[in-house]
């Protein structure tokens, strides 16, 4: 008697992950298809030893699908943005800072102003309220100087046209240019305006969100890879 072996595909893994008001602009309108986040020693899945990123880019895809705390090809995260409940009904209706008031529903009329609104961090964002999901694509360890210009501008790096004997310049960072009246603190230090070229327009991003002296650091960063899923 023959037996057939039945296998099912394993469970989509969804986690949570953060991002800045510009980067869920650039998020929301297709712009940025990649995340880099620092890199921290994690134990081998196999040995249980803790594995440098210098070791690990030695290693198998597998080992580092299966490290990546971000999860591996397929997984799912779901983003943690600034947010608020607003409305008289419970739950209130939500909306988010990155683009309010431009996310509320049409026929909504006499908005409050955003400094009006108790806005609630994105470390509490709750799964319901997410309203971004994005699907891993790949992912891998590199150094962060390493950046290439294709993977510059998937950072959400946009360009923007001057006269024919200027060409081409980059905007640095995305998106400040039409949200950088405050944005409840979120924009603060992102000075906006043409750049040479897409690697320093995202150094500009880097550093103006990381610590000082970060990019010249040059760390380890895993690179995720998405694209919307929702």
């Amino acid at each position: 008697m023959i037996t057939k072996l039945l296998t099912f595909p394993a469970a989509t893994k969804e986690r949570p992950i953060l991002f800045s008001a510009p980067m869920v602009r650039a998020l929301l309108d297709g712009s940025k298809t990649q995340t880099r986040r620092i890199y921290k020693n994690r134990k081998h899945p196999d040995t249980g030893c803790d594995m440098a990123a210098s070791e690990l880019v030695r290693e198998p895809q597998h080992v580092m699908d299966r490290i990546c705390p971000y999860g591996q090809v397929g997984d799912r995260l779901w983003v943690k943005e600034t947010w608020s409940e607003v409305g008289t009904m419970d739950p209130g209706l939500i909306v988010y800072r990155a683009d309010y008031p431009a996310c509320m529903p049409a026929e909504y009329q006499d908005l409050p102003p955003a400094a009006e609104i108790k806005w609630k961090s994105s470390l509490f964002m709750r799964r319901a309220a997410s309203r971004i999901l994005l699907e891993i694509v790949g992912v891998r360890v590199e150094r962060l100087q390493d950046i290439s210009e294709a993977d510059s501008i998937a950072e959400g790096i946009s360009i923007w046209s001057e006269s024919e004997r200027h060409g081409i310049k980059w905007n640095c960072p995305p998106h400040v240019r039409r949200y950088g009246e405050g944005d409840n603190g979120e924009d603060a230090g992102f000075g906006g305006g043409p750049v040479k070229d897409p690697h320093e327009a995202c150094r500009g991003v880097w550093s103006a969100i990381n610590e000082p002296g970060s990019w010249e650091a040059n760390p380890w960063v895993w690179v995720v890879a998405f694209r919307r899923a929702a």
